[in-house]
C-alpha cells in the first residue's frame, strides 16, 4: 500500500475511534458528576523502506478531563455537588469508588446512598444512620447534621500524585486506597441542593462532530487520490514496458 494511502487510512481508523469517544461523551452529557474522555494522540512511524517513512496517527489513550462541571441548583436536600477539588468516596459492593454525582437518598434503614445503592463513606470509621423522617443538613466542609447533632462527616478523597483513577460505569472512578487521601476541607465546599452536570456539552457535540465528518471526506479524498496516483503509475509502467 502506498504512503498516501496508508496514512490516509491510518487517519480514518483514529477517527473512527474519535467517534466512539464522542458517542460516549454524549451518552453520559445529562449524567451528573460525569468526566469527558479526550483523545491523546501519538505518531506511529513505521519504515516502509530502507529510503522511505511511513507516518500514521493513531489514539494512543483516552485521556479523561477532569475538569469541574456547571453547579445547577435543585433545592433537593438529598442532591449535594463538590465546588472545587475531589471526589465523593462511597462503598460499592467490590470496594471503594469515587464520584462527583453528588444524587443521594436516605433509604428506610438510615443509610445515605447513590442512585445504584453505593453507600457514602465517612471520615470516621462507624458509618453514620439518619431517621429518613427527618430533615438533615449538609454542611460545605461535608459535615451531616440532623435533629441538632452530627451524624458523620463526608470522605472528600482526592488521588495522590502520579496517580490516575480509572474509569468505571457512568461517572464513577476506582483507585486503589493506598493511592487515596482526604481532601483537606479548605480545597472544596460541598454544596447542599446542588448538582455538578457533566463537563461535555451537546452543543460541544456538536461542533466536534462537524470537525469530524470534515476530517473524514478529506481522508477519503486522500486514500482516492492514492488510489489514482497507483493506477496512473502502473499504466505508466506498462506503456514504457519492452
Amino acid at each position: 500500500m502506498d504512503p498516501i494511502t496508508s496514512t490516509a487510512a491510518a487517519g480514518i481508523r483514529a477517527r473512527m475511534e474519535s467517534l466512539d469517544l464522542l458517542a460516549n461523551n454524549l451518552a453520559n452529557s445529562g449524567t451528573p458528576g460525569f468526566k469527558a474522555d479526550r483523545e491523546a494522540y501519538r505518531l506511529y512511524t513505521a519504515g516502509e523502506s530502507s529510503r522511505e517513512m511511513a507516518f500514521s496517527p493513531v489514539i494512543e489513550s483516552h485521556v479523561t478531563d477532569f475538569s469541574q462541571g456547571p453547579l445547577t441548583v435543585t433545592a433537593n436536600p438529598g442532591d449535594l455537588a463538590i465546588s472545587g477539588d475531589g471526589f465523593l468516596a462511597v462503598d460499592a459492593p467490590r470496594g471503594l469508588l469515587l464520584t462527583r454525582n453528588g444524587k443521594l437518598h436516605v433509604t428506610p434503614d438510615g443509610k445515605l446512598v447513590t442512585p445504584e445503592g453505593y453507600e457514602a463513606a465517612t471520615v470516621e470509621p462507624r458509618r453514620m444512620r439518619l431517621n429518613p423522617a427527618l430533615p438533615f443538613e449538609i454542611g460545605t466542609d461535608g459535615a451531616v447534621t440532623q435533629d441538632g447533632s452530627v451524624a458523620g462527616h463526608l470522605r472528600i478523597s482526592e488521588a495522590m500524585p502520579g496517580a490516575t483513577p480509572t474509569k468505571q460505569e457512568g461517572a464513577y472512578f476506582r483507585l486503589d486506597s493506598s493511592q487515596l487521601r482526604n481532601l483537606p476541607t479548605e480545597r472544596y465546599q460541598v454544596r447542599q441542593g446542588h448538582l455538578e452536570g457533566s463537563n461535555f456539552s451537546p452543543a460541544e457535540a456538536s461542533v466536534k462532530l462537524i470537525a469530524v465528518l470534515r476530517q473524514f471526506e478529506t481522508l477519503q479524498r486522500a486514500m482516492q487520490l492514492g488510489g489514482e496516483m497507483g493506477r496512473k503509475t502502473v499504466e505508466d509502467v506498462a506503456r514504457v514496458a519492452p
